[in-house]
């Protein structure tokens, strides 16, 4: 998932992503902070405390760019999962959350 306000931001930030094989990154103009989450792309490796201080930087930066949501990777990520909301589009086809099932966009 990936939010921007600039073509040039959202790139950088999903390139980050990549390149730290996983993670969480915010970009202002060419500033760029990443929190690397290479366990499967979803953890880290390194301390909890460590990673939960560059996590709250993450999220002040976040905040003072503009998000208002009280949790702006967190509610990015929940967004990300099949079951939010009712009908998804996956690599698969299109899923609801509502049936735990792939669907069909026609009736058939």
């Amino acid at each position: 998932m990936a939010v921007a306000t600039t073509d040039e931001e959202l790139c950088a930030a999903v390139n980050a992503v990549i390149d730290a094989k996983g993670g969480i990154a915010v970009v202002e103009s060419n500033a760029i902070q990443v929190l690397t989450l290479p366990v499967a792309g979803l953890m880290s490796d390194v301390d909890g405390y460590i990673v939960a201080k560059q996590y709250a930087q993450m999220d002040a930066w976040a905040k003072r760019l503009g998000s208002q949501l009280l949790a702006p990777f967190m509610t990015l990520s929940f967004m990300a999962l099949l079951v939010i909301p009712d009908l998804k589009l996956s690599d698969c086809g299109l899923f609801s959350g509502k049936y735990l099932e792939f669907v069909s966009l026609f009736n058939e």
